[in-house]
């Protein structure tokens, strides 16, 4: 719909990883047990689609991940051989809210166009109020999407390159609810993806040592508004 100002880097927000030595799986089936695990658990709101990064410069070779993706919230998932081994692990990330220049002048275009319809039809004084109530309307109506029943809208202007930033900041409202969903989110899909980990690992003999999980040195993740480390 609009432009985007250059991307930022994603904030890492939480890290898990396992090497398990003499096995081999399929990523494609690790991928495809994640993604039904997490349909059987009537996860909402994951959209998951299979990504590639480059290994290393422009001509590297290419490694798929399974991404699940809620919002601005991202859990890149890769599962891959690694020599004689096989290698796990589940990034937690924050994509950052970035606000494209020409949304904004758009919406403010769009704005003042607005102002001058009313204005030429209703007349200046008429025409302001007009457009006066017009964005009261329109704000109560943003600020309020999921207590009215429009999820839709609001996941969908979430999406929106530029205008998604804009509407977060000014308009949608963090919630408590919202605060919750974000942890539970964090709290299920690692969980899921060590449970496959240990069931296809189990399945041939081995057993998982506990790992500590690997969270950013600095901030408290509790004061983030993304989500907090699981335990």
């Amino acid at each position: 719909m609009f432009g985007q100002a250059k991307p930022k880097t994603p904030e890492v927000l939480h890290y898990w990883h396992e090497l398990v030595e003499n096995f081999q799986t399929s990523p494609q089936e690790f991928y495809a047990a994640v993604q039904k695990t997490l349909q059987e658990r009537k996860v909402p709101g994951l959209e998951a689609a299979r990504v590639e990064f480059a290994e290393g410069g422009l001509l590297s070779d290419k490694r798929e991940y399974l991404r699940l993706t809620r919002e601005r919230l991202v859990f890149d998932i890769c599962a891959a051989p690694f020599g004689t081994s096989f290698f796990f692990s589940c990034r937690f990330a924050e994509l950052p809210l970035v606000i494209a220049p020409d949304a904004v002048m758009t919406i403010l275009l769009i704005l003042g166009l607005i102002f001058w319809l009313f204005g030429h039809v209703l007349g200046w004084v008429l025409g302001v109020i007009a457009v006066l109530i017009l964005l009261a309307v329109a704000t109560s109506v943003l600020r309020n999407a999921v207590s009215i029943g429009l999820q839709d809208l609001d996941a969908w202007l979430i999406k929106q390159p530029g205008v998604g930033a804009i509407y977060e900041i000014l308009f949608r409202k963090d919630t408590y609810y919202r605060e919750d969903t974000r942890i539970m989110y964090l709290e299920t899909v690692p969980v899921v993806v060590k449970k496959i980990c240990e069931e296809l690992t189990a399945a041939k003999g081995i057993k998982l040592t506990p790992r500590l999980e690997q969270a950013p040195a600095q901030g408290d993740l509790s004061e983030s508004k993304a989500a907090q480390t699981p335990k």
